[in-house]
């Protein structure tokens, strides 16, 4: 396996057309979305880029929402569409707030601007929830991780296959650095970015699964309320995982939101 560099990026390129950057979720790397990403690179350029501490990437200084949007603005295309799955959404929703320019527009997918419950925002994840994933990855981060996917596939259909597909995954690499996966959590846990929505000025395609435990749909109605035409689908039986379990559907929505917003 490719040994990691502290404070450099692994990131792949292919494909012809449109400027599109994906980025994972946590406790995952780009390889994730290999599958998926082929089939877009028929009308897209795809750039994936492994998150710090994951997959191939180094660990960086600073693996905030701000640190870590910045270093993928360091290797990212001039500007691009942006398409985030979980956490990877939470910090493309970050670059889009600070570094507007860089985006022909966002697609969260199983994403939200905040992750845990609050006042004001009870459709989130339960915030002591989160936290026993932060305290349980300091006693055994393998077993912690294993957990938190299979969460990801709580209420599927194929359940166990959706599973063994990230668990394959997660094979494929070294596993993510601990720093990295308390970081990411920490993001999980208190990043706020609420305030972000109504200022948008670019297209914002939120994209969830109407069976997922993690950001349930509410979360998606929540979020469009706050913004300014932000597009809402739902996929109909998918859980946190929509483009290993309902690839088709999420390839036809993320196709026509591109070319429909292509500049």
């Amino acid at each position: 396996m490719p040994i990691r560099q502290n404070g450099v990026l692994y990131s792949e390129t292919f494909g012809t057309g449109p400027d599109v950057v994906m980025v994972h979720g946590w406790g995952m790397h780009s390889g994730v979305w290999r599958v998926f990403a082929h089939r877009l690179a028929d009308c897209f350029r795809i750039t994936l880029i492994d998150l710090p501490g994951h997959g191939r990437s180094g660990m960086i200084a600073d693996f905030s929402l701000e640190g870590a949007g910045k270093a993928l603005l360091e290797i990212a295309p001039e500007r691009a569409h942006w398409l985030g799955w979980s956490l990877g959404a939470t910090i493309s929703l970050q670059v889009a707030g600070h570094s507007p320019e860089r985006l022909a527009s966002l697609a969260m997918m199983a994403g939200n601007a905040r992750f845990s419950q609050c006042d004001g925002w009870p459709c989130a994840m339960d915030l002591p929830l989160l936290s026993g994933f932060a305290a349980d990855l300091r006693a055994d981060y393998h077993h912690t991780l294993m957990q938190f996917l299979g969460l990801q596939t709580m209420g599927l259909e194929h359940a166990r296959a959706v599973l063994r597909d990230l668990k394959a995954h997660v094979t494929e690499c070294e596993e993510p650095d601990e720093a990295a996966l308390q970081a990411g959590l920490d993001i999980l846990c208190t990043g706020d970015l609420r305030d972000l929505l109504p200022e948008l000025r670019m297209p914002l395609l939120l994209l969830l699964g109407s069976r997922d435990r993690m950001v349930k749909p509410a979360v998606g109605q929540a979020m469009q309320a706050l913004s300014c035409g932000a597009e809402l689908q739902i996929i109909e039986g998918a859980a946190h995982t929509p483009f290993l379990s309902h690839a088709d559907e999420c390839l036809t929505l993320l196709t026509d939101f591109w070319q429909r917003h292509n500049d």
